[in-house]
């Protein structure tokens, strides 16, 4: 399920992004990946979401690991491009564009942990969890496409309280 899923965000990307300026995106997919990455290895004993493979293709897309590097490769750079490229001038519109991306990932993730089995929460995440960091998430890479060391900082900031949250043990670092 995840290739279709896959698939469908590169259909989508080639057909509404912006691949002419990509590399004035190029810093902010970099940020968005690191990002990912650092979430991954901290929480990698003490997950606090799961992506699984349980219709299709499960011999590939073995564990969380390989789903999120596929993710990572190829829908975070498409994301990336598309939501900076189409990014509307005037609070109300930007305000609106967030919320848009915020409930186009979140309604994704709550099809794919209800229905798909294709996520599963864990050490106290659940889906209204997701829909607070959706909105840190799409917030945090505008404001690094635009304020690149401020954004690092709401990263910090973010991810210093999520460890403190949601207890996330240093033992448990890999």
């Amino acid at each position: 399920m995840h290739f279709l899923f896959i698939f469908g965000i590169v259909l989508i990307g080639w057909r509404w992004g912006n691949w002419r300026e990509w590399q004035k995106y190029y810093p902010t997919i970099l940020f968005f990946i690191v990002c990912d990455l650092f979430a991954n290895v901290v929480t990698y004993n003490y997950p606090l979401w799961q992506y699984q493979e349980t219709i299709f293709a499960a011999e590939i897309l073995r564990n969380h690991t390989i789903i999120t590097l596929f993710i990572m490769v190829i829908v975070y750079p498409i994301t990336t491009v598309l939501y900076l490229s189409k990014f509307p001038k005037g609070v109300s519109k930007s305000i609106l564009w967030i919320l848009m991306w915020v409930f186009l990932y979140w309604i994704v993730e709550f099809i794919n942990v209800t229905f798909l089995g294709q996520m599963v929460h864990d050490n106290g995440w659940n889906i209204y969890w997701s829909f607070v960091f959706n909105i840190v998430m799409f917030t945090t890479i505008w404001v690094h496409h635009k304020w690149p060391l401020f954004a690092w900082l709401m990263a910090i900031t973010w991810s210093s309280f999520i460890i403190i949250y949601f207890q996330i043990p240093i033992s448990a670092l890999p």
